[in-house]
């Protein structure tokens, strides 16, 4: 019987090739799953201005697919935890490209939302295990930098569906919104399937306690838990009622909204690999965290004043905060993974995503009846107090995760 492989033992250039393998795959998968959950969102101009729909009742259809992300992210992650990533991601691909032909095919809003239920629940799978199978196969030095990339998929889908979705809903209706995440979800079947690689877990000695909780040795991982919930609510503000604010308040042609949001979510996206390198030249995650949260104060209250004002240059200043506001995720994502260890990181991370989601559910409904009671400018204000919040929870760099 051969020894176990380890991360150690195998040969560099396999390490490095299955890792890198692993995150573009990781990202790619994670990315179709974004794009389909984003996709309601950027029906919001027809919804409300063709279609009669409030602001808070579209913004809760907008929401759905997070509500489903929400029942399912700690269940992904501890089948991560106990089969591997793999199969895990591929089956959760499946579920969503089933998911987008239903929507495809809906009569009425109450099936549209069933199946977007649906989506959400089976994309969460890609976030729960794309991150655990990153963390997975790159050494402690360089996850910054390849969190950095994997926390990319997020405003990459957001881009794609910025720069799709309203296009082809004006066009070819609701229905035929649904094709992208389609197609990307099928093809990352068949890619995961072939090529993605499980990283070594090594062997368990005879008798071995199990890994502890860490949710009980230490509080870090409860407060990077609640900093990421508050801090999930300035981004998830813009990419949900940015584009309806271009195209309503500022009066932004509906093509050149979406290709200025969409323009922001790469920038955002370039952003987060930026921090993560950062985080490894400062070797800290909770320094540039807390960095990014004071900026996410700054940028909406910015925003607020150029609401109030009316100004064309508002629109720049949303760029600004799209960008600011996505850059947190990878850090907390990565910080999370390295306190929960290999044993824990796919529920842990689970749990991450979890509180994250069910802000963000909150998000679209509640922000949007705000913005119908006191208008955008106060809104953006209000929001800006919420990463005010979340600075002083935000934990100092500590021994525990400079061992790590």
């Amino acid at each position: 019987m051969g020894r176990p492989t380890t991360l150690e033992s195998m040969p560099p250039a396999v390490r490095t090739r299955k890792a890198w393998t692993a995150l573009v795959i990781g990202v790619a998968a994670q990315t179709a799953g974004t794009v389909f959950v984003s996709t309601p969102a950027f029906l919001i101009p027809l919804l409300h201005t063709e279609r009669g729909m409030s602001l808070a009742q579209a913004g809760l259809l907008a929401a759905v697919p997070t509500m489903g992300m929400v029942l399912t992210l700690i269940l992904w992650g501890a089948l991560a935890d106990r089969i591997g990533e793999k199969w895990v991601i591929a089956a959760g691909l499946v579920g969503v490209a089933i998911a987008a032909a239903g929507a495809m095919t809906a009569h009425g809003y109450v099936e549209l939302g069933a199946f977007l239920l649906l989506g959400g629940a089976a994309s969460a799978s890609s976030n729960s295990a794309s991150g655990k199978v990153v963390v997975g196969w790159f050494p402690k030095e360089r996850r910054g930098l390849a969190m950095g990339i994997r926390q990319m998929c997020q405003p990459l889908g957001v881009t794609i569906a910025a720069l799709t979705v309203p296009a082809i809903a004006a066009g070819r209706g609701l229905s035929a919104a649904f094709v992208i995440p389609l197609v990307m979800t099928a093809l990352l079947v068949i890619l995961t399937a072939v090529f993605l690689a499980n990283p070594p877990r090594g062997a368990k000695a005879v008798g071995a306690p199990p890994a502890a909780n860490p949710y009980r040795t230490s509080g870090f991982l409860w407060r990077i838990h609640l900093v990421s919930i508050l801090l999930v609510v300035p981004q998830f503000t813009l990419s949900v009622f940015g584009l309806v604010w271009l195209i309503t308040q500022l009066h932004v042609p509906t093509l050149a909204a979406g290709v200025l949001v969409g323009v922001a979510q790469f920038v955002g996206a370039l952003g987060r690999v930026a921090v993560g390198v950062l985080s490894d030249r400062v070797a800290s995650r909770m320094r540039p965290l807390r960095w990014v949260a004071i900026s996410a104060v700054v940028v909406m209250v910015g925003l607020g004043l150029a609401a109030a004002a009316e100004w064309q240059v508002g629109a720049i200043v949303l760029v600004i905060a799209m960008t600011v506001t996505v850059a947190d995720n990878g850090l907390a994502f990565t910080s999370v993974a390295e306190m929960a260890g290999p044993s824990w990181s796919g529920r842990a991370l689970g749990a991450q995503n979890t509180g994250q989601f069910i802000a963000a559910s909150i998000v679209g409904p509640l922000v949007g009846g705000l913005i119908g009671l006191v208008g955008y400018p106060i809104a953006f204000l209000l929001v800006a107090v919420v990463p005010a919040i979340a600075v002083p929870i935000i934990p100092k760099q500590s021994a525990e995760i400079d061992r790590l």
